[in-house]
């Protein structure tokens, strides 16, 4: 049974952008929502398919993942990482609070 979702509103791409820390001007959400409501629905239909004896897909290929060592190699030096940072507090490099009253979801 197909289930109707609700039509996109403008809120839900600001919020949408808010949450995805993109600044998203205001004569551009109603093309963001026409297009994340594109995306959507496909989803949507994605899941209406009969998926009933469909193994989930593990490996693309016959091989698994063959995994190497844990070693640590090369790092970048401090002063080159403080050079790029665009916010630092020697030795550290200072970044957006992403939990709480950051923003993040």
């Amino acid at each position: 049974m197909r289930r109707r979702s609700r039509e996109l509103t403008a809120a839900d791409v600001r919020k949408v952008a808010r949450l995805a820390r993109l600044a998203l001007p205001e004569d551009q959400i109603e093309e963001h929502r026409v297009r994340l409501a594109a995306v959507l629905g496909y989803v949507e239909r994605l899941g209406e398919l009969d998926l009933t004896g469909v193994e989930p897909l593990a490996h693309v290929g016959e091989e698994a993942h063959r995994l190497r060592a844990d070693v640590p190699g090369p790092a970048l030096p401090t002063e080159a990482l403080m050079a790029m940072a665009p916010d630092t507090m020697p030795p550290f490099v200072r970044i957006p609070k992403v939990l709480g009253d950051g923003g993040g979801a």
